[in-house]
């Protein structure tokens, strides 16, 4: 039997394994769910290790722990993969939009739905699939496998670095692979050569020293609401450009060629807008709407609070005002960079009356990885040879923050191969993932080890 036969054979039973991973609440940013976290992770080393791991370690950082698990394989001049791979997820909230409960994993029109389902424990374990796959058909494994899988990339990854560092020999490797990224379209294997970067801040806009009577004060202080809402009516022009000063100034814009393949992809912007179910698309004016999702910088406000918002009605004038803001960078943009930007700017723009401070709550650089790299084309052959048909080169929207540590401290090439699909509801209500995705990644990961011992 070879690994491909066993991984079809044991399917229902892989899927199963993956509904008790999913169980598991590893919220990471969330205190109450710390136990839950760390459950998750012993949960994942004793897997590992009833499938024949050499080595399993789970490892406390000062926040939450990191899976650490070999594999070696019996060829002496094999090549070494590092995965990587994350098992907390993001909250659950709104709950009151999930059809099922988010941990409790319920399978709907050949769909697994449950909160990390795509992100990032359904990929995670169908890597972890594949390699039993190998070892439980062949009784071993075309090339050395390394797995790190922590439990804070969905809050920054702010105690992966250090991890890194202290263990950089035993993460020596051949190339890392992530399956943290979607496919194009259902049926259309995809490899990302680049990800976004991210800045993610919290703005504060402080009024009086508290709440007041708005029938008293109002008129005659600056209401925090009003004023928060002007400054981020202002952050965009007319033509959908960001107003913050320096913001574009290191950004490389694609070439003829890669708007050529962007062009290339098949992708239907009506459809797109449908299935948003808005009144029409918006953004940056100049480009396509693929361009502005995956190779042009944003900045979106992702959550605005102030005053009162429960029932009824208080006539209050609010001493504060907040709002969450991320920026998706693009390559030459640093993160560091463009968050003292951003915030020297908030500043400025605040009316007079108010007092702004702004944190920065985490933060990720744009990567671009080389595609023609030997690992690359592995896995392009891998894809054509799982799905029958050729995979697609696509730069993706999202973040990945360990990626740029990799490049910068591994200095090996980087394969980024996903399976989940844009419209599974990661970080959303119902998340999902097809379980048709999760046996051809399977499949497609064990074919990458094959392919990449042979080489070339």
């Amino acid at each position: 039997m070879t690994a491909y036969d066993y991984a079809k054979a044991n399917h229902l039973r892989f899927v199963r394994e993956l509904v008790e991973f999913l169980r598991l609440p590893s919220i990471s940013t969330l205190p109450a769910h710390r136990e839950d976290i760390t459950r998750t992770a012993h949960w994942l080393a004793e897997h590992l290790r009833t499938i024949g791991a050499n080595t399993v370690e789970v490892t406390p950082t000062e926040g939450h722990p990191i899976v650490f698990a070999e594999f070696t394989s019996q060829k002496p001049t094999a090549p070494t993969v590092l995965f990587y791979g994350h098992y907390d997820v993001q909250p659950v909230d709104p709950i009151n939009e999930w059809i099922t409960p988010p941990f409790e994993p319920t399978e709907r029109d050949g769909a697994l739905y449950a909160r990390g389902a795509t992100d990032d424990k359904g990929q995670v374990f169908l890597v972890i699939k594949a390699i039993e796959s190998w070892l439980h058909s062949e009784g071993h494994l075309p090339c050395n496998v390394t797995l790190l899988i922590e439990g804070e990339e969905e809050i920054g990854s702010p105690h992966l670095e250090a991890y890194l560092y202290r263990y950089a020999d035993r993460l020596k490797c051949d190339t890392v692979l992530i399956c943290d990224t979607a496919m194009f379209a259902p049926g259309v294997p995809s490899l990302v050569y680049g990800l976004r970067g991210l800045v993610y801040l919290e703005l504060t806009v402080q009024g009086p020293r508290r709440d007041l009577h708005s029938g008293s004060y109002g008129g005659a202080v600056v209401n925090p609401a009003h004023a928060l809402a002007k400054m981020i009516a202002g952050l965009h022009d007319e033509r959908g450009k960001v107003t913050v000063p320096g913001f574009y100034e290191d950004v490389i814009p694609p070439d003829t060629q890669e708007r050529e393949l962007l062009a290339s992809l098949p992708f239907d912007e009506e459809a797109f807008r449908q299935e948003l179910d808005v009144p029409s698309l918006g953004g940056e004016d100049g480009y396509t709407v693929l361009e502005r999702l995956s190779v042009r910088p944003t900045l979106d406000v992702n959550g605005m609070w102030s005053g009162f918002t429960g029932d009824g009605a208080k006539t209050v004038l609010p001493s504060t005002a907040h709002a969450k803001i991320s920026m998706r960078l693009v390559p030459n943009q640093r993160a560091e960079r463009i968050a003292a930007l951003a915030a020297e700017h908030l500043k400025r723009i605040a009316p007079a009356g108010v007092r702004v401070s702004v944190r920065q709550l985490h933060g990720a650089d744009p990567v671009l990885v080389d595609w023609d790299s030997s690992p690359m084309q592995a896995a392009a052959r891998a894809l054509e040879l799982t799905f029958g048909r050729k995979p697609v080169f696509q730069r993706e929207g999202g973040s990945i923050p360990v990626v740029s540590m990799f490049q910068r401290m591994l200095g090996v090439p980087i394969v980024l191969m996903g399976f989940g699909l844009h419209s599974d509801g990661a970080h959303s209500p119902n998340e999902h993932f097809h379980l048709s995705n999760f046996s051809w990644g399977v499949e497609a990961v064990a074919r990458f080890l094959e392919e990449l011992q042979r080489g070339g």
